[in-house]
């Protein structure tokens, strides 16, 4: 029995690697578009490659998916798969923002399009078109939000240094919060935005025993793992919690009051942003460089307002 668990562990693994891809449909001469995002254990990606596919799919062509994991050596081995099968458009989030440029550079030598979803590449003009959500302005209303709803705080910020996206939000807040000196910053975990890395690192942080009472979390996967490691020490009535997403689960625990507050995204409208955009470029029709997307505050106040079993 242990060595079944075993062997389908490693097929899981295997399967969220290297997804099969996808020709349901497929016209003559059909484009290839290849898509890498940062990690597939994260619903928003599922969302966002969803609306991509049904487009592409949809228009006759193909589209394949490599799941980097978080591996931003693997990411760059797998859009070397891509670039050898023959991709006309490249779709990437970036693991580490600064890695890429020579992958992205031979993309470019083979006439490939490229287009930025969700954080940005740290040579921006290597993209023909990034698509984000405004993380800054995501960080900005979480701050906002607290300034308005405490006098003072001891705050504890998750974060992911690698990602552009999750850098922007932690300094949108961090920039907010100034206005008020009697909230402070007393530590920081580093998370790569995991549920299955925020809870231990939660975890080991309570107990370390540094006081603190509110938690910046720079996704909702985080914050589901803060709120995970709180409740299991009994301290989930005493601390508040803030993220960004406004995904399904977040939502569910604004309303029961579990969760303060998230700057919701809208993984949908990237989606269908992206796919406009791959097919302007293969037409050769102008794109913007930079397209930032809106963010909106969900709080216990407005939650009911959105669909909490569903992303936006």
């Amino acid at each position: 029995m242990i060595l079944l668990t075993a062997a389908a562990a490693v097929m899981m693994v295997i399967y969220l690697v290297i997804t099969p891809d996808a020709s349901t449909g497929q016209k003559e001469n059909a484009h290839l578009i290849g898509a890498s995002y940062m990690t597939m254990n994260n619903e928003f990606y599922e969302i966002l490659n969803e609306q991509i596919s049904h487009r592409v799919e949809a228009e006759g062509d193909r589209i394949i998916l490599r799941n980097p994991a978080l591996n931003a050596q693997r990411q760059i081995e797998q859009i070397e798969g891509m670039l050898e099968k023959g991709i006309d458009v490249l779709i990437l989030t970036p693991v580490n923002a600064d890695g890429l440029k020579e992958v992205l550079t031979k993309a470019h030598a083979q006439g490939v399009k490229i287009i930025v979803v969700d954080s940005d590449i740290a040579d921006a003009e290597l993209a023909d078109c990034t698509i984000v959500s405004d993380n800054y302005r995501a960080g900005q209303l979480v701050g906002e939000y607290m300034l308005r709803t405490r006098k003072k705080a001891d705050v504890v910020l998750m974060t992911h240094e690698t990602a552009t996206s999750g850098r922007q939000r932690v300094q949108g807040f961090l920039d907010t919060i100034r206005a008020n000196k009697e909230i402070r910053v007393v530590g920081r975990i580093s998370c790569e935005g995991q549920l299955e890395i925020a809870l231990p690192g939660m975890e080991d942080y309570i107990e370390m025993g540094t006081p603190f009472n509110c938690v910046f979390c720079l996704n909702d996967p985080a914050s589901l793992g803060a709120v995970a490691a709180l409740d299991n020490h009994g301290l989930l009535e005493s601390v508040d919690v803030y993220g960004v997403d406004g995904s399904p689960d977040a939502k569910q625990l604004i309303y029961e009051g579990k969760i303060k507050a998230s700057a919701a995204q809208f993984p949908s409208r990237i989606g269908d942003e992206a796919a406009n955009a791959i097919y302007d470029l293969l037409e050769g029709r102008e794109v913007e460089k930079y397209i930032s997307v809106p963010v909106e505050l969900v709080t216990k106040d407005n939650v009911e307002q959105y669909n909490v079993d569903r992303w936006q």
